[in-house]
């Protein structure tokens, strides 16, 4: 350890350590619009200046490295000023629409504007004028409101491993835009939502369905139905001021009601559904000759990834539906017959961690016989906003039950909220189909945390299995080369879109505190830990399903609701 003088006190900082770095450490607060934690740093908004003892200029915090004996002052009048002309700038060019924006009262630049005592126009120019791109299903993107931080392009490249936007032309000319300037619709975008969660004004933001989910709640012929992922209610608190990974779902499923949703199910039900089918998937796999390493289906983003980069791992790819079309499809047959409703006067909503699940509620594969499983997703965030618009306040209403028959699930369907838990829930029913024991958790918490890799070898009824949980597409970019290089030690991969998992989706409140996606998956984890049903076929209702409709796993009935093709995409 050296030591650095900030602001008069000595600190303990590591060599080679960014002076950023030790100032987040310190709790001291420099503000920055273009920095990512996990990234080499880019120095592009220069809003982090500070001043160093001994040299004329001021330096970017982010990206100058700490040294012996270094004296640092970081909020002098000389960096101050700096940072407020910045901001300045970057208003000057930025359309004056804020009580307009998404992003009214939780964007950055508006945060920081009010932080440095922005109060008049001192700079005036031509601005900026673009198309608006809102072909994407999931996402709108306003290059208007770009203030060029790169945050945006460079998640999409070095983390996703897409590299659907990039930078176009230089200086002021400079834009962010998919390549020939087409919309996303026809760009590598797997709509992720990685670019909207890091972006820290409203030029980009999800596509919202609440004037068509707030239209169905009024219609007087439809029965408007809402189902919520597991991460959704140790996530939706934060939009309320209330901790990091505090469950809510009682409070929120009190809320769907008040809201006017007829039916309030949850998708870790469709969740265990999942495991049932797709651990039948593996092990008949494993036992037949079957294609593998077999991968996970539940993640949109991924499936696109795979059908555009690397079509030759599609027949890898599981078939079953994600968890929101599965209930969706089981909503409209089976719950529909048993309550005698015409599946068309259905509108079913889900509220998901994610804004490629709009894009997946919209393939044609995810319609039966002209239906389409779901109707609508909103994000966590749009639910938020649904909840504030109909002035409901989280803080006193009453918990509440979720409906059956889809209300009730094990605590293995809630982990597919976190990296590792589809695989984890997995593993705990394939074992038993294989050995007719339950498989103690102990032996596979290997597959928990944040890493972006983690990798695992049981033993199973003698067979040596090797699974892998990856999280963060570049990460899964890495493991495909590998196999694609011979590597064949491998049996079942789950692979989520967003690092992490859905707990950080690009459709979860905003945040660029890794604590807080931390308390969200061990909330999670909690929740499983506490739980009397931890495993999908120990779930009774799944049982019932499968006796009085499905009949049994992979049977015909299953495969015609709860399965699905993909598409090769790559041309």
């Amino acid at each position: 350890m050296i030591n650095i003088t900030v602001n008069d006190r000595v600190v303990k900082a590591s060599p080679g350590e960014y002076i950023l770095t030790v100032l987040k450490r310190e709790g001291i607060r420099v503000p920055t619009l273009c920095h990512l934690p996990d990234l080499f740093p880019s120095g592009a908004c220069r809003l982090c200046v500070v001043e160093i003892e001994g040299m004329p200029g001021l330096v970017p915090s982010c990206a100058y490295p700490v040294a012996e004996g270094m004296k640092i002052k970081t909020h002098t009048p000389r960096a101050l000023r700096a940072r407020k002309t910045i901001v300045e700038l970057l208003c000057a060019n930025h359309p004056d629409d804020c009580l307009y924006c998404v992003r009214n009262g939780n964007c950055d630049l508006q945060k920081l504007a009010e932080e440095l005592g922005v109060r008049e126009r001192r700079y005036s120019g031509r601005k900026s004028e673009h198309k608006i791109d809102t072909s994407s299903p999931s996402i709108i993107r306003d290059p208007n409101k770009c203030i060029l931080c790169g945050k945006c392009v460079r998640v999409c490249e070095e983390i996703q491993g897409v590299g659907a936007i990039d930078f176009v032309k230089r200086g002021s000319l400079a834009y962010v835009s998919p390549e020939f300037n087409e919309g996303l619709n026809v760009s590598t975008c797997i709509n992720c939502g990685q670019c909207v969660a890091v972006c820290p004004t409203g030029a980009l933001r999800e596509q919202s369905s609440l004037k068509e989910v707030t239209d169905a709640l009024t219609h007087p012929e439809k029965i408007v139905i809402v189902q919520h992922a597991p991460s959704v209610s140790v996530t939706l608190g934060e939009e309320f001021g209330l901790k990091p990974g505090l469950d809510v779902m009682g409070i929120m499923t009190s809320a769907f009601r008040r809201l006017g949703f007829s039916r309030v199910f949850d998708t870790s039900f469709s969740a265990d559904l999942t495991i049932m089918e797709e651990a039948s998937e593996l092990v008949e796999r494993i036992q037949t000759g079957g294609v593998l390493p077999m991968m996970t289906s539940c993640s949109p983003g991924w499936i696109k990834f795979v059908e555009q980069f690397y079509p030759e791992f599609i027949p890898n790819i599981s078939s079953c539906k994600s968890p929101q079309q599965m209930l969706g499809s089981i909503i409209k047959s089976y719950y529909a017959e048993k309550q005698g409703i015409d599946p068309r006067r259905i509108y079913n909503v889900s509220i998901m961690p994610c804004t490629a699940k709009k894009f997946e509620a919209e393939r044609p594969e995810m319609a039966i016989d002209g239906i389409p499983n779901i109707d609508a997703v909103l994000t966590t965030r749009e639910l938020a906003r649904l909840i504030r618009t109909r002035g409901l306040n989280l803080h006193t209403l009453e918990p509440e039950g979720a409906d059956t028959p889809f209300g009730e699930r094990s605590s293995a369907g809630k982990l597919f909220g976190v990296s590792g838990g589809v695989m984890e829930a997995a593993l705990r029913t394939a074992y038993f189909k294989l050995t007719g024991q339950e498989l103690a958790i102990e032996r596979i918490k290997p597959l928990r945390g944040l890493d972006g890799i983690k990798e695992f070898h049981v033993n199973i009824a003698g067979m040596e299995i090797g699974v892998a949980a990856v999280s963060g597409l570049g990460n899964a970019r890495k493991l495909l080369e590998q196999i694609k290089k011979g590597r064949n030690d491998l049996h079942f991969i789950e692979v989520m879109t967003c690092p992490g998992g859905c707990i950080n989706g690009g459709g979860q409140p905003y945040t660029a505190d890794p604590d807080r996606i931390r308390a969200r998956m061990k909330a999670l984890y909690e929740i499983d830990r506490d739980a009397k049903v931890r495993t999908s076929h120990g779930n009774k209702d799944i049982q019932r399903l499968y006796s009085d409709y499905l009949e049994k796993p992979l049977s015909h009935k299953s495969h015609k609701l709860l399965h699905t093709n993909y598409t090769n995409r790559k041309s």
